[in-house]
């Protein structure tokens, strides 16, 4: 399905979970350029491609944690549902939070799932491999 190498933004400011999510994405058998970003600002450079990033490829898959710096992942969220030229790229929320505000407040705001960080480090991996598996081989995404 996928000619070229997948895009996707992971929005993470813990080094480990870049890590766990980085080292998963490399076993897996499509080719993947993993861009990250540390915090919502830079997230949101990123994605409108201005600042640093202003050569910034668009992402197929956007990875996003709600507890970030700067700008949190909610108002990143919104940012990007609400902007026309960004709001079909899937965003998958990848939280430590299993708030129900949380889940609730993401998918009004139009997130494509929801994703509990597990605490156990093979079930984290195994996760990623999952994303992989299903977002990357089975659904179909925008070009």
């Amino acid at each position: 399905m996928w000619g070229e190498a997948i895009d996707i933004l992971l929005v993470e400011d813990n080094p480990g979970d870049v890590f766990l999510i980085r080292h998963a994405f490399q076993e897996g058998s499509l080719k993947k350029r993993l861009h990250v970003v540390e915090d919502g600002e830079e997230a949101l450079e990123f994605l409108f491609r201005c600042g640093r990033h202003g050569d910034a490829p668009r992402p197929d898959l956007v990875l996003l944690d709600l507890n970030l710096p700067k700008i949190d992942g909610r108002a990143v969220l919104e940012e990007i549902k609400g902007e026309p030229d960004l709001r079909h790229i899937p965003v998958l929320i990848l939280s430590t939070s299993n708030s129900d505000r949380d889940v609730e407040h993401s998918y009004e705001h139009h997130a494509n799932c929801y994703l509990t960080k597990p605490s156990d480090l093979f079930e984290y991996l195994d996760l990623i491999r999952e994303v992989e598996e299903y977002w990357l081989n089975m659904v179909c995404l925008p070009a």
